[in-house]
C-alpha cells in the first residue's frame, strides 16, 4: 500500500508507532539509518532531518558534512521483528544539501533519474532478483565462525537442509512487510540458501533487495546464526551470486529485448566494478555457474546472460555476474542505461554461445572476451569509460577506484 505524508502521520499517531527509521545507504550500498520520534515526523516531511555525513563513505568530509534526509511516504514499512508495543516503522529517504540541491552521491536518486530517462523514451524496465547467502554458526561468544549451518546440497530437504525453517521465517517476515518472495531453496554450498523475488518496477525491486538483506541478517541473528552475503565466503565452495532478471516494455508495443541484451553485453566490462565491488568478487568468476566470459545463450548457466525458457510477459534476460555486495541502486541504474544504449543504437545481438564454458577448450575460448579478472582491471575499465562517466558521478567513481567495499 502506498501512503501519503498525511496518512503516514495519522498512522503513526493512531497505531502506537514510537520510532521512525529514516533509511538510506552509502555509495557501496551499506545500509544506514537514523531513528526519530513521532513528534519529529512533520518536520522531517517539511524540511528534512539533518545528519552529519562526514563519516559515511562518499558523503563528504568535516568541512561539508551537513546533509538532509527526506523520507518518502510511499516506502513506509513496519518492522515486524520489533515489539508490538512501541512499534518501529521505516521509510527510505532522498538526500539533499541544505540549500535543497539533490546530493550527487544519493544512489537511489540516480536510479530514479535512470527510470525517468527511460520513460522519456517510452520504455519501462522491470527487475527480479535472486540473492544467495550462507548461514554460519556462531561461537560461544556470539562471533561468526566458518562452520556452515548444515552440509546439505542443491535443493535438498530437511533434515539435511537445516535452513528450511530460517528461509520460511524470512519469507513470512517479508510478506508481513508487503514484499512477496517467489521461491526459496537450499543452494549448492553447505549452509548456502537462495530466495527469489517477483518482478517489479526498478525502484521497488531495489528497495526490496536492500530490505531483504536486512531481514535475512535479522532473522539469522535471532536464530543464533550469521548470514553472509560475501561473494566467496568459503574458498573451495560456491560463491554467492546476485542474479538479476531484467525485461523491458515499450509504450508502442515494440520488442526491444535483443537490443537491450546487446547493450548490456557491450557495456558489462565497464560496469563490472559496480556489479562486483570487492576483491573476493573475482574469485567467484569462472566456476560453480559463475560466468567469466561475455556471452549469452538460452538456458545455459555457464553464460553471462541467460534467457530462460519463457514467452510473452515472462520473457526476460538474467545477468549472472553480479554479487550481493553490489549497491543495487547503482547496478540497476547502469543496467537500465546499458539497455537504453542498446535500444537507442539498435545494437544487434551477437550469435548465441551454445557451449559449456567450464568444459570448452582453450582454442574455443580465445574467441570470447573475458570479464575483468580482478578488481584492478575492473577499476581501469570503469575509469576509462565514457559511458560510466556519463552516468556515475565522478565522486562515486573516484571512491570505487580507490576503495573496496566491505
Amino acid at each position: 500500500m502506498k501512503y501519503s505524508k498525511q496518512e503516514v502521520i495519522q498512522y503513526v499517531l493512531e497505531d502506537d508507532i514510537k520510532f521512525i527509521r529514516l533509511a538510506f545507504c552509502d555509495v557501496f550500498g551499506k545500509q544506514k539509518n537514523i531513528s526519530i520520534m513521532p513528534g519529529e515526523l512533520p518536520r522531517a516531511f517539511e524540511y528534512g532531518i539533518a545528519i552529519d555525513a562526514s563519516a559515511i563513505a562518499g558523503f563528504g568530509d568535516e568541512t561539508h558534512s551537513d546533509l538532509l534526509l527526506h523520507p518518502e511516504a510511499e516506502t513506509l514499512m513496519i518492522l515486524p521483528w520489533r515489539p508490538e508495543h512501541g512499534r518501529v516503522v521505516r521509510m527510505f529517504c532522498s538526500i539533499s544539501y541544505p540549500d535543497g540541491r539533490p546530493f550527487e552521491c544519493d544512489t537511489r536518486h540516480l536510479l530514479q533519474q535512470a527510470i525517468k530517462d527511460a520513460e522519456d523514451d517510452g520504455l519501462h524496465f522491470f527487475f527480479g532478483s535472486e540473492q544467495e547467502f550462507y548461514l554460519f554458526q556462531l561461537d560461544e561468544n556470539g562471533e561468526r565462525t566458518n562452520v556452515p549451518y548444515d552440509q546439505a546440497g542443491y535443493m535438498d530437504i530437511a533434515p539435511e537442509d537445516k535452513g528450511e525453517n530460517i528461509r520460511r521465517e524470512i519469507c513470512l517476515t517479508l510478506e508481513q512487510m508487503g514484499i512477496r518472495p517467489e521461491s526459496s531453496h537450499h543452494e549448492e554450498g553447505p549452509g548456502q540458501n537462495e530466495i527469489d523475488f517477483r518482478y517489479s518496477d526498478p525502484l521497488t525491486a531495489a528497495d526490496n533487495a536492500m530490505t531483504f538483506q536486512t531481514v535475512v541478517r535479522t532473522v539469522a541473528h535471532s536464530n543464533g546464526l550469521d548470514a553472509d552475503f560475501n561473494p566467496k565466503p568459503l574458498e573451495d565452495k560456491p560463491g554467492n551470486g546476485f542474479h538479476i532478471n531484467m525485461s523491458v516494455k515499450s509504450d508502442d508495443g515494440s520488442d526491444h529485448m535483443d537490443h537491450m541484451i546487446a547493450g548490456i553485453l557491450e557495456k558489462v566490462s565497464e560496469m563490472t566494478l559496480f556489479l562486483n565491488p570487492t576483491e573476493s568478487s573475482y574469485k567467484r568468476f569462472g566456476s560453480d555457474k559463475a560466468p567469466a566470459y561475455i556471452s549469452w545463450s538460452t538456458e545455459n548457466r555457464s553464460q553471462l546472460v541467460r534467457i530462460p525458457a519463457a514467452v510473452g510477459e515472462y520473457r526476460r534476460a538474467e545477468l549472472r555476474s553480479p554479487d550481493p555486495m553490489s549497491n543495487t541502486y547503482l547496478a540497476f541504474t547502469l543496467m537500465i542505461y546499458a539497455g537504453l544504449y542498446g535500444i537507442r543504437h539498435k545494437l544487434e545481438l551477437p550469435a548465441a554461445a551454445d557451449l559449456n564454458f567450464y568444459k570448452a577448450d582453450a582454442e574455443t575460448l580465445k574467441s570470447f572476451e573475458k570479464l575483468p579478472p580482478d578488481i584492478t582491471a575492473a577499476r581501469n575499465a570503469a575509469s576509462g569509460s565514457t559511458f560510466i562517466r556519463k552516468h556515475i558521478p565522478d565522486t562515486i567513481l573516484d571512491i570505487y577506484c580507490k576503495e573496496t567495499a566491505h
